[in-house]
């Protein structure tokens, strides 16, 4: 595994329990990774860490928790002696008309779409920046998963819309305060993707949504463009990457 990108590298990957976090989790592996996986249910995080093999450390958490993505990192740090990737990649997507929208949906939202992901974001930077300053590699990543949604506003998403679009422009802020120390923050916007995300809204809702008749993405095909993000040379930043099918209009 000498050979390979990210031999010797750790990477933290929220979200892993499925979809789009569970296919980066097994594609940074497959790139020499040592990989955290961190979710709720840990019962699947166990199954996946039994499919990578040893170079898999499963650590169940609710990153909503603000205590949690502190320790979550403590204990990454403790246990590998460092940090190389972050990839914030849990979210939740709850639409539905602004007016008489529960309220709790928009701030489960908001907690892990925005207030995790700058929490992980807070306790991961001390180590990505040593990482970048350190062999193997003297270059760090940190990846945000945002969406299609952080660049088009549609009616029935405006509270998703806002999560989406708060990453997207504290990625670019962020993007450029690290720059020059060789952190590369890269952003994520995923079309229209095969995951959990639909069938955690009301059933009223899903009924409603406008699906169409596309060929949706594989998780896989998203996992293939974060790895490409993280593996390219150290002079080399993919700052962002929108990615759609291909019937997708917007």
């Amino acid at each position: 595994m000498t050979d390979s990108p990210l031999h010797s590298t750790v990477a933290l990957v929220t979200g892993a329990s499925s979809g789009i976090g569970e296919a980066t989790a097994l594609a940074l592996a497959s790139a020499g990774a040592t990989v955290v996986l961190v979710a709720r249910r840990g019962d699947r995080l166990d199954d996946l860490a039994g499919r990578i093999g040893g170079r898999a450390i499963p650590i169940a958490a609710d990153i909503t928790d603000p205590a949690a993505p502190g320790r979550v990192v403590a204990q990454v740090v403790a246990t590998t002696g460092r940090l190389d990737i972050l990839i914030n990649n849990a979210g939740v997507m709850l639409l539905g008309p602004i007016e008489n929208a529960p309220l709790e949906e928009w701030e489960r939202m908001v907690d892990l779409n925005v207030r995790a992901l700058i929490r992980c974001s807070h306790a991961a930077l001390p180590h990505l920046l040593a990482a970048a300053a350190d062999e193997p590699r003297r270059v760090a990543d940190l990846v945000n998963v945002s969406s299609v949604a952080g660049r088009i506003a549609r009616k029935g998403s405006g509270v998703y819309n806002l999560t989406k679009w708060g990453v997207g422009a504290f990625s670019e802020s962020l993007r450029q305060e690290l720059t020059a120390r060789h952190v590369r923050v890269g952003l994520i916007e995923p079309g229209a993707t095969e995951s959990e995300l639909v069938a955690q809204n009301r059933p009223e809702i899903i009924e409603n949504l406008p699906l169409g008749d596309i060929e949706l993405m594989a998780a896989a095909d998203i996992a293939d463009a974060i790895l490409y993000m993280v593996t390219r040379p150290r002079h080399v930043g993919i700052n962002e990457i929108l990615i759609r099918p291909t019937e997708q209009e917007r």
